[in-house]
C-alpha cells in the first residue's frame, strides 16, 4: 500500500523497518510503532491515512505475537535499551570513520539511520538531552558529508560547529564501538545543514541500500579486498589511582538516577568490549565506579 503524502515525515523510518525485518526484528517493530504513533498525530481522519494506519496496526500486532518471547518487545525498558544501544553503535561507527577521514556510503547512511533511531526512542518517552544532541549532529553530519562528496569536495573530518551554532563543535563522550552492518548512502538533492527541527525528507535512500549484516561497506577497495573500518589508534587510558581500591565514601547517598547513570556507563563499557575498544571500556567503567563511590561524576 502506497504511503499517503501526509505521512512523508515517517517514510525513512518505515524504510528502516523494512530493511531490518530479518536483520533485527526488534528494530523493525519499534520503527513501525514510531511511524504509527506519529501518523496518528499527523492525520488519522482522512480515509487513505486511516486505511494505512489500520494496516500498520495489524502488522504491528502480528509482529508482537511473533516476538512475544522477546523481552525487548514485552518489556519497554529492555526495548528502550535495545534501540538506544543500536542507535549509539551506528553513531559511534560513523563518528569513528569520520574522525579517521574515511568517508564512504556506509558512514553517511550510518549517521542518518542513527538519527532516525533516536527519533524512534521517543516511543518510550522524552529523549535525553544527550540523545537529542546525538540526533541533531548525526543528521547534520550525514547531510554535510553527502553534500561535500556530491559536489566533489573533501569533507572536513571530525567534529565541526554546526551551521547556526558557531563555535559549538560536537564531541560525543565515550560510548560503544562500531555497529553491526549499517549501510548505503543518502542520494538525491540535500538541503543545507541546519538545525534539528529541519526537514530532511528530501534525502532519498533507495530500497536495498543496506549491506548484509556484519558488512562494513558495499564498495570494495581497488585491491579487491573487503573494505574494513579504518582502525583508530588505541592507547590505554591512565587509571585514577584513587579508584583502584575504591570503597564508597561515608555519607554518600545515591539516588535512583545515579544508579541509572551507572548502569548506562557499564552498558557502554560492555558494548565497547565487544569491539575490543579497551580505551572506551575503561573510561566508562571508571565513570561508573566514581559515581558509585562518590555520588559525583
Amino acid at each position: 500500500m502506497a504511503l499517503p503524502a501526509q505521512f512523508k515525515a515517517v517514510q525513512h523510518h518505515l524504510r528502516t523497518a523494512q530493511e531490518h525485518d530479518k536483520r533485527d526484528p526488534v528494530v523493525a517493530y519499534y520503527c513501525r510503532l514510531y511511524a504509527m504513533q506519529t501518523g496518528m498525530k499527523l492525520d488519522s481522519k482522512t480515509p487513505e491515512c486511516r486505511k494505512f494506519l489500520v494496516k500498520l496496526m495489524d502488522q504491528l500486532e502480528t509482529m508482537k505475537k511473533e516476538l512475544g518471547d522477546n523481552e525487548s518487545v514485552s518489556q519497554e525498558v529492555v526495548g528502550n535499551a535495545h534501540i538506544e544501544n543500536y542507535a549509539l553503535k551506528m553513531f559511534l561507527y560513523a563518528d569513528n570513520e569520520d574522525r579517521a577521514g574515511s568517508f564512504h556510503k556506509n558512514m553517511i547512511k550510518s549517521f542518518y539511520t542513527s538519527s532516525l533511531l533516536f527519533d524512534v526512542l521517543s516511543v518510550f518517552g522524552e529523549l535525553s538531552e544527550e540523545n537529542i544532541q546525538h540526533r541533531k549532529y548525526a543528521r547534520w553530519k550525514a547531510t554535510y558529508i553527502h553534500t561535500c562528496l556530491k559536489d566533489g569536495e573533501t569533507p572536513v573530518a571530525g567534529p565541526l560547529a554546526m551551521e547556526g551554532e558557531e563555535g559549538i563543535g560536537f564531541t560525543p563522550g565515550p560510548g560503544p564501538g562500531p555497529p553491526v552492518g549499517p549501510v548505503g548512502p543518502p542520494v538525491g538533492p540535500v538541503g543545507p545543514p541546519v538545525g534539528p527541527g529541519s526537514n530532511y525528507n528530501n534525502i532519498h535512500i533507495p530500497p536495498g541500500a543496506h549491506a548484509p549484516a556484519n558488512t562494513p561497506a558495499e564498495l570494495p577497495p581497488p585491491t579487491g579486498e573487503p573494505e574494513r573500518p579504518v582502525p583508530l589508534p588505541r592507547s590505554m587510558p591512565s587509571t585514577d589511582p584513587a579508584l583502584l581500591s575504591a570503597t564508597q565514601e561515608g555519607g554518600v547517598r545515591l539516588t535512583p538516577e545515579d544508579f541509572t547513570r551507572a548502569q548506562k556507563y557499564c552498558k557502554y563499557a560492555g558494548s565497547a568490549l565487544q569491539y575490543e575498544d579497551t580505551t572506551t571500556a575503561v573510561q566508562n567503567l571508571q565513570k561508573a565506579l566514581r559515581l558509585l563511590t562518590t555520588g559525583k561524576e
